[in-house]
């Protein structure tokens, strides 16, 4: 399941970074702050994607999806790539959970990678 999710993390980074390239030209949003704001956005993914190892990580994970739709009120289609970020996120949990339980039922000698 980490793997899976700290995927969708790393791919979102990137599209918070460039959104932010997009937001600095078309808001009224001083360009510092919109760097500051994307670059910590960005970044943030890229730590929630590290701190997946502990079971509040996915909290966090979460909270950025939420974040990451609210930048739709600077750029607005980030309410769509928020939303299908936010909809592979929860994909990327339903299914880890899934593999998790038949890697359980199968046996618990089976090594995980």
């Amino acid at each position: 399941m980490r793997l899976l999710a700290a995927s969708v993390l790393v791919a979102e980074a990137f599209v918070i970074f460039f959104a932010t390239l997009v937001a600095k030209d078309l808001s009224d949003v001083e360009s510092s702050t919109v760097w500051l704001v994307g670059g910590a956005g960005a970044l943030a993914a890229l730590v929630v994607a590290g701190l997946l190892r502990r079971p509040w990580g996915y909290l966090l994970g979460s909270l950025l999806q939420v974040l990451v739709i609210a930048a739709g009120l600077v750029v607005p289609v980030m309410f769509f790539l928020g939303a299908v970020f936010a909809a592979l996120w929860g994909l990327a949990i339903l299914l880890g959970r899934r593999v998790e339980r038949l890697r359980a039922a199968a046996g618990a000698g089976a090594p995980d990678q």
